[in-house]
């Protein structure tokens, strides 16, 4: 008897040796946002060395409109696995983290359930969470220096 192993991936939805795995809708909530000019940029990484390397798995941009009390709420479908979650509070809306002439960041950044309280940056493990069927809430806190 011959054994068949298939993978299939049609919108959200994985086949894989015969299992439907399916994409789920995460809530991100993100705080302390300090205006609504620009767009939010969520990178989601796999693994550390994809953070390490910056390579995102998926990439995410949302307006920073519906802003209330600092907070946004946005949904980003992924399927049950690890990952770490990076923001990107880009004011100025070029896409990219601007940094100052010593380097530090001139615009807001957070990382999923992690607040930064020092000037390092974390690690994948600082940040990273396991996302399983049934549960989908992530916060994330912006930080302004």
């Amino acid at each position: 008897m011959k054994t068949t192993i298939f993978t299939l991936v049609v919108e959200g939805l994985l086949i894989l040796s015969g299992q439907v795995v399916f994409a789920q809708e995460t809530k991100v909530k993100i705080t302390s946002l300090r205006s609504e000019k620009g767009k939010i940029i969520l990178n989601v990484y796999n693994s550390s060395e994809a953070y390490e390397e910056d390579t995102p798995s998926k990439i995410f941009a949302f307006p920073k409109d519906k802003i209330t009390s600092g907070t946004k709420t946005v949904n980003i479908n992924l399927k049950a696995g690890t990952y770490g979650i990076a923001l990107l509070d880009d004011e100025n809306g070029n896409g990219k983290m601007d940094k100052n002439f010593i380097k530090m960041p001139k615009e807001g950044f957070g990382f999923s359930n992690f607040y930064m309280e020092k000037l390092k940056k974390p690690s994948f493990e600082d940040f990273k969470f396991r996302l399983v069927p049934g549960e989908s809430k992530i916060e994330i806190k912006a930080k302004y220096l």
